[in-house]
């Protein structure tokens, strides 16, 4: 036991929005409709180091509802955290990074979207859960497809 692992280390520093946007174009005649509407889910994350073993991760969700060819609201929300993560592999890393903290920024997001929908006058819209692992791997494997063709 005399070589030493590096000692993992995961702490998350601060939890913030950085942006958020609701947009409703087509007020007030959009009230007057049934409400039947179509949600549509954008999803985007990404990770800046900044140095020292700290990162800020990005999770940015975009909702749009649409009632046939009217759009009633667009809601965007970059919801951020600033982590500091150490003595992980690259390949760790970038599972922490990919998936990981956007789990965790996840529920924040999610109320977010939540309560602008609601303040914008809106029925409540409560996002459903997303698997952040399965969509990393499912990037990683487009990755890996995308060099194995060039």
């Amino acid at each position: 036991m005399s070589e030493q692992q590096p000692q993992h280390q995961f702490q998350i520093q601060k939890i913030y929005l950085k942006d958020v946007s609701l947009e409703t174009p087509n007020a007030p005649h959009i009230f007057r409709q049934t409400w039947e509407p179509e949600i549509g889910l954008q999803l985007n994350n990404t990770a800046v180091d900044l140095g020292e073993s700290t990162h800020e991760v990005v999770l940015t969700l975009t909702v749009t509802a649409k009632l046939q060819d009217k759009t009633a609201y667009i809601v965007e929300i970059q919801q951020a955290g600033i982590f500091t993560i150490g003595g992980y592999t690259q390949e760790e890393l970038g599972q922490l990074l990919g998936a990981y903290c956007p789990n965790l920024l996840f529920p924040f997001a999610r109320e977010a979207v939540s309560d602008l929908v609601t303040k914008g006058g809106f029925p409540p819209l409560l996002l459903a859960p997303i698997n952040f692992d399965l969509l990393y791997q499912e990037q990683l494997q487009k990755q890996r497809e995308a060099q194995g063709t060039h």
